[in-house]
């Protein structure tokens, strides 16, 4: 594949130029491509120069050059210096393509105090020979205004003639109008209007033979929400309780100058209440809402009064885990310093920057860019491909997941995601009003297809089937009946009656609660000797496989040489061609001793078992990832240098070394997959995200296709 540069040209300000930039680097990431990206000439304000640079930098891995100023910049355009200017433009490409497959150019924002910019980027994108993108908005045109707007946008590029003009980027399809109030600025869109937008879109109307819609990103209030610490920070306010204050999410602003009756309904999950610290009518309405699960944002209280002590001893309990921070500005001067706050997200907010680069990816045309690319999907399996390809595989897949920990928050979160986006069919366990009540508290609109089973509704279906599961064991039905009464015992009997095509549980249960009925009831697959587990671990650069990291304390070298074996197999289901290493703390023959002994015994066996598997052992960690250290240390090894599948020699090496990488290195796992049972079920960590169930509910779908 040759290399590629894009050049992203927006076509006024406010198009949401970094999101799109974002975006397409996410894009291009998945399809295992790594991306480099440079912003020439920075925008005139200073703070939004470093902000899109910090975002860039982030979302890429890669910092870019540093910008040349607008006002520099202008200076040598005026001074006839336009030449000089480009070779420097070009200097900062060819120092970004060097270790990178694709280089995105993010032009600069056409601005009418600044007439010269429009065509600084017809310049650049000139000079580069690039493959031009126009990003646009609606910004409330009609449809013969925009396309009157893009046609003056394309033929300052040449338009229709010029084929290195590629199409163009719609962002903020069905964005509502500005408005002063930020009452009314987070109103969600709705699935069909998305939907109405996407599939029957008038904007298709835009497309010539050589000029395509590249991406409709739908408008979602969600990638506006700012953190509740970002109004503190912006406002300056004093903090009263910081508990939750960098995780809360500001999804609607409530100024609470009415009476509780006519404000009751604003109490909604996002909701930041804007009150003075005097109401304390409001305050105890929102510790009620609060009591009763309802995730507000926090309590912002205005006119530098405090609340009485005895209403905020009564109301502490309920808010003690609600955000609240207080400034000397009344209400209405409040209300007008927040409805001038920048929607732009901030660099350290990774969460919502994940959100953006996922939001704005999902709505670009990947299979255009694959094939105008012409790049091999496999190319590199960076963590984004990884992911990527993981959902894809489940959506193909259609499986059906039971989750037994069906009452739990994250769980239904998860649940609602995977059912929406067709990663699997899942099935929760738990009593309908509670899951309801549950989704109401958390803002969640249940899909439609998600399966609600009362457990007291169909236990007794499950005792004749386990009594005869379990005969050997002199189960009786009573006895049946009651290991019944723990869902993952019942969930686990609906895998083994094939009603379910695989179980995930462990959000509140240990992991020996979810493994135990398993081993029990759905026992080890045929030539399995033992049921372990592995960690894909995403590391920037590319994905690895670690095993086992979660199940066997000490396995014996025939156990190893299994695990070895299972978690090839695994990597290659998943995508990854496996390069096995198993590891030690000596490398090839140099070391002696019991533990390495049992190492270099499980790599003959699994090389016995498997000769054409690409495996190594004994290697110690860095001889087996690390190129320079592997050509001293094992220089005749297939595997050292370029492992991707680590195998352990026992739990507490695995368990420590999985733990150290993603903790210092700040390092997405994904994991414990459990391998070796005739039906997959997998673990998950009591401190698990909904995001790590989400993928977990991924894997457990690609699992069942290949039982």
């Amino acid at each position: 594949m040759h290399q590629h540069t894009f050049f992203i040209a927006p076509t006024e300000m406010g198009t949401g130029l970094t999101s799109i930039t974002l975006g397409l680097i996410r894009a291009l990431d998945q399809l295992g491509l790594k991306v480099g990206v440079c912003k020439p000439i920075a925008s005139a304000a200073e703070d939004k120069q470093h902000r899109a640079i910090d975002l860039i930098t982030l979302a890429s891995g890669i910092e870019p050059p540093k910008a040349i100023s607008l006002q520099h910049a202008q200076k040598m355009v005026s001074a006839g210096q336009q030449d000089r200017l480009m070779e420097e433009v070009i200097a900062m490409h060819r120092k970004v393509r060097e270790a990178v497959d694709v280089v995105i150019f993010e032009g600069l924002e056409p601005d009418r105090t600044e007439p010269f910019t429009a065509k600084l980027n017809v310049e650049m994108a000139k000079t580069l020979d690039a493959e031009i993108i126009l990003v646009t908005a609606p910004q409330s045109r009609n449809l013969k205004a925009l396309t009157d707007h893009l046609n003056i946008a394309k033929g300052l590029f040449g338009g229709d003639k010029n084929r290195n003009l590629l199409g163009c980027i719609i962002n903020k399809v069905n964005a509502p109008e500005k408005t002063s109030s930020p009452l009314k600025a987070n109103m969600p869109i709705t699935d069909d209007v998305v939907h109405s937008i996407l599939e029957s879109s008038p904007y298709q109307s835009l497309e010539s033979e050589h000029f395509k819609i590249l991406g409709l990103i739908p408008w979602d209030a969600s990638l506006i929400a700012p953190r509740t610490l970002d109004i503190a920070q912006y406002l300056q306010a004093k903090i009263i309780n910081d508990e939750g204050l960098a995780s809360a999410r500001v999804k609607r602003i409530s100024l609470c100058a009415r009476t509780v009756q006519n404000m009751v309904n604003d109490l909604q999950p996002g909701t930041l209440v804007v009150t003075p610290g005097d109401r304390d009518d409001i305050l105890l309405a929102s510790a009620m809402a609060a009591n009763n699960g309802v995730p507000l944002a926090g309590i912002l209280l205005t006119s530098d009064i405090s609340p009485d002590e005895r209403v905020m001893g009564l109301v502490k309990p309920a808010l003690s885990h609600l955000p609240i921070m207080s400034v000397s500005t009344d209400t209405f001067q409040t209300a007008s310093q927040l409805s001038h706050m920048s929607e732009g997200v901030k660099a350290d907010d990774t969460e919502r920057v994940e959100s953006i680069m996922n939001h704005m990816a999902a709505h670009i045309d990947g299979a255009f860019l694959k094939e105008r690319l012409q790049v091999n999907l496999q190319a590199r399996l960076s963590p984004a491909a990884f992911r990527y390809q993981l959902v894809q595989l489940a959506q193909a897949a259609k499986k059906r997941v039971v989750l037994p920990e069906g009452e739990e928050p994250r769980t239904i979160q998860a649940a609602a995601i995977c059912q929406q986006r067709g990663i699997a069919q899942c099935i929760l366990l738990g009593r309908k009003e509670v899951i309801e009540q549950q989704a109401t508290s958390l803002g969640i609109e249940l899909p439609e297809g998600l399966i609600i089973m009362n457990p007291d509704d169909i236990r007794a279906n499950y005792v004749a089937p386990m009594v005869e599961l379990r005969k050997h064991k002199q189960l009786s039905p009573p006895m049946a009946e009651a290991q019944l009464e723990d869902t993952v015992v019942l969930g686990t009997m609906m895998l083994a009656l094939d009603e379910v095509d695989g179980l995930v549980s462990g959000a509140i249960h240990t992991t020996a609660n979810t493994i135990r009925p398993a081993l029990q009831l759905i026992k080890t697959a045929p030539g399995a000797k033992l049921v372990s587990s592995i960690f894909f671990m995403l590391l920037p650069e590319q994905v690895m496989v670690y095993g086992d990291c979660a199940v066997n304390p000490d396995p014996t070298d025939e156990e190893l040489a299994d695990i070895a074996l299972q978690s090839a197999h695994s990597a290659k289901a998943f995508g990854i061609e496996p390069k096995v290493a198993m590891i030690s703390y000596s490398t090839g023959s140099s070391g002696t001793g019991s533990d390495v002994e049992k190492v270099r015994s499980a790599t003959a066996i699994a090389q016995q078992k498997q000769p054409e598997l690409i495996l190594d052992g004994p290697l110690q960690y860095d001889a087996a990832t690390t190129a320079n250290v592997a050509a001293s240390k094992a220089p005749n090894s297939k595997v050292a240098g370029q492992a991707n599948v680590l195998i352990f020699p026992d739990l507490n090496t695995g368990n420590t070394t999985y733990k150290a990488v993603q903790r210092s290195a700040n390092v997405v796992s994904i994991g414990p997959m459990l391998q070796g049972l005739a039906k997959p079920v997998n673990d998950l960590s009591r401190g698990a995200l909904v995001e790590d169930i989400v993928y977990t509910i991924a894997l457990t779908a690609i699992q069942a296709t290949q039982v």
